[in-house]
């Protein structure tokens, strides 16, 4: 069966749009509900959502979806990512649900479900949900006796901000760094900023004035220009930048300098490995991973595992090898031994602890080796498939092999937007950008000849 909802991270849209509606919304609560509508004891959901203007619609359709089913749908309102998936597991829930688009504009959303254990769903979970959506789901509907209740639960800021500070090593505190944080206008403007003031730290805030729609606007993760300023401005000794449902981070470090996934990884796989923590001998990443890390890692007898794109697919990965470090270079920073799912304030605890054990700066810390020339464009399309076009897949291959002895190609659909990916990376930087260049305008010409 064709997946015609779920992508590499749940369902998510254009709010409003299918397949973001509320109708869908609701539907999915209902077959959710009725998938995981096990056994005699009374049934439960988390809610959880960012700080979209859609998510009131949506999490208000999800609430019906559920307590139509027969659970009973306990709301979060908003709150990271993490923090639903570490409270699906301790109100020992059946199902947890985040609604957010991540990273993207506020004009998107979408819905991100956890299993009891409070990982996300695997493939086969979200077809059989997909399968149930396909048929005539409201047959599935509770009696009336058996509907659910629901109900807002107070104090879940408390217990997340309790859970992040805990993960930083009991030997450690802030006191004496001065930390600028970016919360993306997102789900973590309040638990994020409150954590590193109680662990001691100087904090200055940004991106904590959420209005509904101006989450990711020019802020978080995916724009740190603002941080870096912000850094510069009060003399900060570390930026921390989230995305909007705070499952992941970019750093800024005393210079203003970027500093992404890879590095962070690298830190954290260093720093464990040196304290006997780190597990599976490596670390877990995606294709998408710059090469500079695999040798850094390598240098170091350690290993990198690639997975395809998703940080689901990464923890899969961890899962069933036994690594307890993972990610992805945008951010994504997964710690099993704190949690179940990227958590971007926990994977900064981490960097801090490094910073404050060391006495070094955080350019000296998160400058662990020197990336690899890559190179990442998109291609937009709205329709066809240009990757299965015969010039197409002959330009991949012979770029394969220009590549095969320096460096690496990755060409893939999107799953969460209409885009195709094309990144390449290697020792020549001319080499990759004409690689690049050429195989994008060829996938646009293809494309347009297709339309």
């Amino acid at each position: 069966m064709t997946r015609r909802y779920f992508g590499t991270d749940g369902i998510r849209g254009l709010s409003n749009r299918f397949p973001m509606t509320p109708d869908l919304a609701m539907r999915v609560g209902i077959a959710a509900g009725t998938l995981f509508r096990r056994g005699g004891h009374r049934h439960r959901v988390v809610i959880g959502k960012d700080t979209r203007l859609s998510g009131y619609m949506l999490e208000n359709a999800m609430v019906a979806g559920f307590t139509a089913a027969g659970l009973d749908a306990f709301v979060l309102g908003p709150i990271p990512t993490p923090a639903v998936a570490m409270l699906t597991r301790s109100l020992r829930c059946d199902l947890g649900v985040m609604i957010s688009a991540s990273h993207n504009p506020f004009a998107d959303n979408g819905i991100k479900l956890f299993g009891p254990d409070g990982y996300k769903l695997s493939d086969e979970l979200e077809m059989q949900i997909e399968e149930l959506l396909e048929k005539d789901i409201y047959g599935q509907l509770a009696a009336p006796t058996d509907i659910g209740r629901a109900k807002r639960i107070d104090g879940v800021h408390d217990r997340y901000v309790e859970f992040a500070k805990r993960t930083l090593p009991r030997d450690v505190t802030l006191h004496g760094l001065r930390v600028a944080i970016d919360c993306a206008n997102g789900a973590a403007y309040k638990v994020a900023p409150a954590a590193l003031w109680e662990l001691g730290a100087d904090v200055v805030t940004i991106g904590n004035e959420p209005n509904g729609t101006n989450i990711n606007l020019d802020c978080g993760s995916t724009h740190p220009e603002a941080l870096q300023k912000k850094v510069h401005e009060v003399r900060a000794d570390i930026g921390i930048a989230l995305d909007g449902d705070a499952d992941r981070v970019i750093i800024v470090d005393e210079n203003g300098t970027v500093i992404d996934g890879d590095q962070l990884m690298a830190v954290v796989a260093e720093t464990w490995k040196q304290d006997g923590l780190l597990r599976g001998n490596g670390i877990v990443a995606t294709v998408m991973s710059n090469l500079g890390l695999e040798r850094f890692l390598g240098d170091k007898g350690l290993t990198l595992a690639r997975t395809k794109v998703g940080d689901r697919y990464v923890v899969e990965h961890m899962r069933s090898h036994d690594f307890n470090v993972g990610g992805e270079q945008s951010g994504h920073i997964v710690l099993s031994d704190h949690g179940t799912t990227g958590d971007g304030l926990v994977a900064a605890l981490q960097i801090l602890a490094a910073v404050k054990r060391t006495g070094k700066t955080v350019s000296e810390i998160c400058h662990r080796f020197d990336p690899v020339p890559q190179l990442l464009r998109n291609v937009r399309f709205s329709g066809g498939k240009p990757l299965e076009d015969a010039v197409v897949k002959q330009a991949i291959a012979d770029a394969e092999a220009e590549l095969a002895k320096s460096g690496r190609l990755v060409i893939r659909p999107s799953g969460t937007e209409p885009l195709i990916r094309v990144m390449a990376e290697g020792d020549d930087k001319e080499q990759v950008e004409r690689i690049v260049n050429g195989l994008v305008d060829m996938i646009a010409s293809v494309r347009s000849a297709a339309a």
